[in-house]
């Protein structure tokens, strides 16, 4: 099925809108549950379901025409970081609508991937990845990865041809960052 995915994949990228008929059934379920676990953890997410945030980052993807898919992990890598995207930016039209009222904290206490507990504040979160990859990039990969994207620690590895042991020492280095800078911030 990867090699199928990455076929298709590839095919879109060379201008076979046909192939993109065929993908979509392929990566729906998957994307979904990226959707799903994006949600359950950003509670301020009101009125959103998993098949939205699915077609609203769809429609965004659909208008990269430059984009040349290079493998399946890319295209789950990209999605997750456009459902980030959509999500920031449905934040920060709800907090510019409220002026910042009723903003939770986050917890990055969890060792292992991805779900932390609800409440999160994913434009503080989204603004302190922005900075932490300004001063080491991989770190900040490895987070949406694996927090965003639900990848796990081989996945991760794989995706941006690093060591097992490279993603956790990001993924730990990341998440001391983070808590400090969000601790700082006022934002845990």
């Amino acid at each position: 099925m990867t090699a199928d995915v990455t076929g298709l994949l590839q095919a879109w990228s060379g201008g076979d809108a046909d192939a993109l008929d065929v993908l979509a059934p392929l990566v729906h379920r998957e994307l979904r549950e990226m959707a799903r676990r994006l949600l359950s953890i950003e509670r301020q997410a009101v009125g959103w379901q998993p098949t939205d945030l699915v077609q609203e980052s769809y429609v965004r993807l659909l208008d990269w025409h430059a984009v040349h898919w290079q493998n399946r992990a890319h295209f789950f890598a990209t999605t997750a970081r456009m459902m980030r995207r959509v999500l920031v930016d449905a934040a920060r039209a709800r907090q510019a609508a409220k002026r910042g009222q009723g903003v939770e904290g986050l917890s990055l206490e969890a060792e292992d991937v991805a779900a932390p507990a609800p409440g999160l504040d994913i434009v503080a979160l989204n603004d302190a990845l922005a900075e932490l990859a300004t001063i080491d990039p991989r770190p900040s990969e490895v987070v949406e990865l694996r927090f965003f994207g639900g990848f796990s620690v081989e996945e991760t590895a794989e995706t941006l041809g690093i060591s097992v042991r490279t993603v956790i020492n990001d993924w730990n280095t990341a998440r001391a960052w983070l808590h400090h800078t969000l601790a700082k911030r006022g934002r845990l």
